[in-house]
């Protein structure tokens, strides 16, 4: 048995985390688009119709954490570190929670679609989202 083969026992045979990860950020950047849409809508009953579809992607965000955080438990060996993962896990839970809470106080406090500051806004999270999302797909060539 030689030294290659004796560190491939010890080197991940699965890719489930790189794909969990990458899931919740193409859901971040999906978010980020549908929050664009809603501080551009004038009609405030569709901007409620594209709230709920962010809330349904922040739920399956939740998920994709949890799904996250039970292969984490299941795995003895992880891609890098434990911790890191974990935080990783959190911040992309963070973004979508946070973009959830955004769409529906823009909503509630009735922001007025024509005010470019906050388009401005959405569109920086937007890219940002697309550079988190882009950062990520890059961990599974590291």
């Amino acid at each position: 048995m030689g030294l290659n083969s004796f560190l491939k026992l010890f080197t991940p045979k699965t890719k489930i985390f790189f794909e969990l990860f990458e899931k919740m950020a193409d859901n971040g950047s999906k978010m980020a688009g549908i929050l664009k849409a809603v501080v551009a809508e004038t009609d405030f009953d569709k901007r409620a119709s594209l709230i709920s579809q962010v809330e349904d992607l922040e739920h399956a965000n939740d998920e994709l954490t949890h799904n996250v955080f039970t292969e984490l438990g299941r795995n003895f060996i992880t891609p890098f570190d434990r911790e890191d993962i974990h935080y990783l896990a959190t911040s992309l839970d963070d973004i979508a929670d946070y973009i959830y809470a955004a769409a529906k106080k823009i909503n509630f406090y009735r922001v007025n679609p024509n005010d470019t500051g906050i388009q401005k806004m959405a569109d920086i999270i937007a890219q940002g989202c697309v550079a988190v999302h882009d950062a990520v797909k890059e961990l599974r060539n590291m």
